[in-house]
């Protein structure tokens, strides 16, 4: 920042309040050495300005390094040089020998490290195929992926992390393999049809011909073979077929005596009563709620299930037999008309 600048252009704008100094004058040759500065830059490229800024930061995005390799090599491929790059959601550094190397370290705070994830989204790179930026985000259910972003009314590709594996370890390749999900495992050795890996809403599973099995670590998304794959939905129909056993059975409720069970879904742990399943909070093991516990979920539970007042019937239309009587009425009346000329052709003929 030139001070002496700021400091004698404000002394200008004083002697022009003062009516000591004409403000047009001022303004002009304010402009005359602002186009000239403008018209100096304007042909340089973004990538010339980055470069600059690049040597000029070096001391602070580029530390050295323990084993005293140059702070600027890149340290995936070996060969590229990391330098000052800028993105959508703000600046970072990447290779020069992008798109063979994808590597990239966030800005924080306007220093080279990578510690924390920063306020907005986390650029992981630059996916090859699309030429999209992969970025990692928090949102309203949690960690993602999202590849690019909404053009018009298109929602981008996005994919969840699961729990259990932890945001600051997701790296690049971890992102493009969550996005590439559902991964196909194989073809089932007894009807060929294809056996899916995936990340669901209540976390990893097994697909197949329309049949589901729960996977315990989210690592095995990735990992599963064919073989373990056909085994997990073989055990899992197993289990279907069989009758549920309680984890625990809290005894006979205190208001009808009926049993209160605490079972083990898909979905998680929670306790029967009658047609009543309440589901234990996370954080509570399934085994250690008592029976006062118990109630309070299953009579919360209840009060969200009762149904609501069905709709007053509409009255139904007044019938048209009224209208009916008329008719008929009009239809009888020509009869009565006959009839008396009939009499009256009588009379006649005995005069």
């Amino acid at each position: 920042v030139e001070y002496e600048f700021t400091a004698d252009l404000e002394n200008q704008l004083d002697l022009v309040s003062d009516g000591k100094k004409d403000y047009k004058t001022v303004l002009r040759d304010f402009w005359t050495d602002f186009s000239a500065s403008i018209g100096e830059t304007k042909e340089l490229r973004v990538t010339e300005v980055l470069d600059v800024l690049t040597d000029m930061l070096a001391p602070f995005i580029f530390p050295q390094r323990e084993d005293g390799s140059d702070p600027k090599s890149c340290p995936k491929c070996k060969e590229g040089v990391l330098s000052l790059k800028t993105g959508r959601f703000g600046s970072f550094i990447g290779c020069t020998n992008y798109p063979e190397c994808n590597f990239t370290r966030q800005m924080k705070n306007g220093i080279g490290d990578d510690s924390g994830e920063g306020d907005g989204p986390k650029v992981l790179g630059i996916d090859p195929k699309t030429n999209m930026e992969v970025t990692i985000r928090t949102g309203r259910f949690g960690a993602y992926i999202q590849l690019g972003e909404p053009v018009d009314k298109e929602k981008p590709k996005r994919a969840t992390i699961p729990k259990g594996m932890e945001m600051d370890k997701v790296d690049f390749d971890r992102a493009q393999e969550l996005l590439a999900l559902p991964r196909d495992v194989g073809m089932h050795p007894e009807d060929g049809k294809v056996i899916k890996a995936a990340i669901g809403r209540y976390g990893p599973y097994l697909s197949h011909a329309g049949s589901f099995a729960s996977l315990k670590d989210p690592e095995e998304v990735f990992t599963i073979g064919i073989n373990h794959a056909v085994v997990t939905l073989a055990e899992n129909a197993a289990k279907r077929g069989k009758k549920a056993e309680p984890l625990k059975d809290l005894g006979a409720h205190p208001a009808d005596g009926d049993p209160v069970l605490v079972m083990d879904g898909r979905y998680g742990p929670y306790v029967k009563h009658k047609r009543i399943n309440a589901t234990i909070p996370k954080g509570t093991e399934p085994t250690d709620i008592t029976m006062e516990e118990a109630v309070k979920l299953l009579e919360a539970r209840a009060a969200k299930g009762k149904k609501k007042k069905p709709a007053a019937k509409k009255k139904a239309a007044p019938k048209k037999k009224a209208v009916a009587k008329k008719k008929t009425a009009a239809k009888k009346a020509p009869k009565k008309k006959a009839a008396a000329k009939k009499k009256l052709a009588a009379k006649k003929e005995k005069t």
